[in-house]
């Protein structure tokens, strides 16, 4: 009698766990931006992606404190650190793409002066679908430790 009730409280406890395995919604979290040493030079933004049941293409991460913001790609060639824009951005189905220090990220020209660490910053996340995702990123000084 135990053994039939225990898998009893197994497939149901087994249910409620597929219950709660839904596929999550595409979403942006853990953004931040790192201002630039140099007055006049560009800030930079990172973040991480989400993806949802879909595949999604992220195709513009824009702000209203910088006049023009650019998805890039830092990899190296020859020994040098080189980047590259990115016109779009694949996020597979149930996967986290990052944009962090070293590689993927966005670069942010011409920010607010008026942007100081421990300040927050809007971001609009478009995707190739019409999406649009709304996330602050908090703000860090050039030389403070980055991430979340």
């Amino acid at each position: 009698m135990r053994s039939v009730l225990a898998l009893g409280l197994m497939g149901g406890l087994a249910s409620l766990l597929t219950a709660c395995e839904q596929p999550a919604e595409l979403a942006v979290d853990h953004a931040w931006v790192r201002l630039a040493a140099v007055p006049g030079r560009p800030a930079a933004a990172y973040f991480t992606v989400h993806g949802g049941p879909a595949p999604a293409t992220l195709i513009s991460v824009t702000t209203d404190v910088a006049i023009k913001s650019e998805m890039h790609e830092t990899m190296t060639k020859g020994g040098m650190a080189q980047m590259a824009p990115l016109q779009r951005v694949e996020i597979p189905a149930n996967t986290d793409v990052a944009f962090k220090p070293g590689g993927r990220h966005v670069m942010l020209f011409d920010v607010n002066p008026g942007i100081a660490r421990g300040r927050k910053i809007d971001f609009t996340f478009a995707f190739a679908d019409g999406t649009r995702i709304l996330h602050n990123a908090d703000v860090i000084a050039a030389g403070d430790p980055g991430g979340q």
